[in-house]
């Protein structure tokens, strides 16, 4: 009994032996398999000491495979030496940066912490838990992120030459011709594009209210860096003639010459869109992205703010709703250059803001 009590003493009443210093610890394992090695039963030495049966075992095992030495105290905490050396850490950062992973023959299609710590331990042997990995991402600057889809079809040296020497020189152009630089895109809108989140009950999706049936409308606009919008909204297949007729329209709103850059569109290419372009090439020129690189046209931006603002959020009943809930949204859109501006502030765009 006298035994117990002070058994019972070692360690303070209430206090988690893990909240324990390294040394005090070892002293209570020590103890513990004393007490046992001394007649008492683990059951008793758990609730002496104040600690689970499972850890009376695991010492007693430790104890009997290693003898006293098994139960030294060790080092605790994490490693004060990264597991991964500098030169590892950047060949991580360097794929996960400019490769995917299906590209690596990884059976992965986007840089998840389990793609990540496979990738560590293909290059460099160490198999890391997704704790730590997820805080070696945390370290590289790295966050989860939507990504943006590319085509295969993109060719990057094309798109490099576009930033470095095609479009410099139509801006050198442009100024030596005091021409105004103008970004153009056409985009179709639908009656059941939805866009956006509502609060509701958990486990219960909210129901918005629209109309069964489709129908759309079609859009063609240009922007200027300066904030100048223009535009024209209109039904049906987009041709060479509604192209035509919207250029007609561009040059004489215009009060100088215009540089039109668009994508590749086969309608910004047909022989009857260039014929006219000819018989006007004081007034007006055009110039082609790189193929599949949407991503460079802030004209986009305008599209996306359209159809999440003027399409997405508005509940049109019938074309003819839905042809004005557009029109409104673009002249509200072109009363406020600032607006048109921001359309050039996004990364991948910002070349074109100067």
């Amino acid at each position: 009994m006298k035994r117990s009590i002070l058994l019972v003493m070692l360690k303070p009443v209430g206090t988690d032996a893990r909240s324990l210093s390294a040394d005090a610890q070892e002293a209570l394992r020590r103890r513990a398999v004393e007490a046992v090695r001394q007649g008492m039963t683990q059951s008793e030495a758990a609730r002496v000491f104040g600690v689970s049966r499972m850890a009376i075992h695991q010492w007693i095992g430790k104890y009997v495979a290693g003898g006293r030495r098994a139960l030294k105290a060790r080092k605790r905490g994490r490693p004060k030496e990264p597991r991964l050396k500098p030169h590892e850490a950047a060949t991580i950062v360097r794929l996960i940066t400019d490769r995917c992973p299906d590209q690596l023959k990884m059976p992965f299609a986007l840089w998840t912490r389990a793609a990540v710590g496979d990738l560590i331990a293909e290059r460099t042997g160490q198999r890391l838990s997704v704790w730590t990995v997820a805080r070696y991402l945390k370290r590289w600057g790295m966050t989860p992120q939507k990504p943006v889809r590319r085509a295969w079809e993109r060719d990057e040296r094309a798109v490099e030459a576009w930033l470095e020497e095609e479009y410099p020189a139509i801006r050198r152009d442009a100024a030596a011709q005091k021409a105004e630089i103008h970004w153009g895109d056409e985009m179709g809108m639908r009656s059941d594009h939805q866009t956006g989140t509502t609060y509701g009950r958990k486990g219960h999706t909210p129901v918005i209210r629209g109309t069964g049936q489709r129908f759309s409308c079609n859009m063609i606009s240009t922007i200027t860096n300066r904030g100048a919008l223009r535009f024209m909204v209109f039904q049906g297949r987009f041709t060479g003639l509604v192209f035509v007729a919207f250029l007609q329209r561009l040059i004489q709103s215009a009060h100088r010459k215009v540089f039109l850059i668009v994508d590749g569109h086969p309608v910004h290419r047909a022989a009857a869109v260039q014929r006219w372009l000819s018989a006007r090439a004081e007034a007006i020129r055009l110039f082609f992205l790189p193929a599949y690189s949407p991503e460079l046209n802030p004209d986009e931006r305008l599209n996306n703010d359209v159809k999440s603002n003027a399409v997405g959020r508005r509940r049109a009943r019938c074309r003819t709703e839905l042809v004005t809930n557009v029109r409104a949204y673009l002249r509200s859109t072109q009363r406020r250059p600032d607006i048109v501006r921001k359309y050039f502030q996004e990364e991948s765009v910002r070349y074109a803001a100067e």
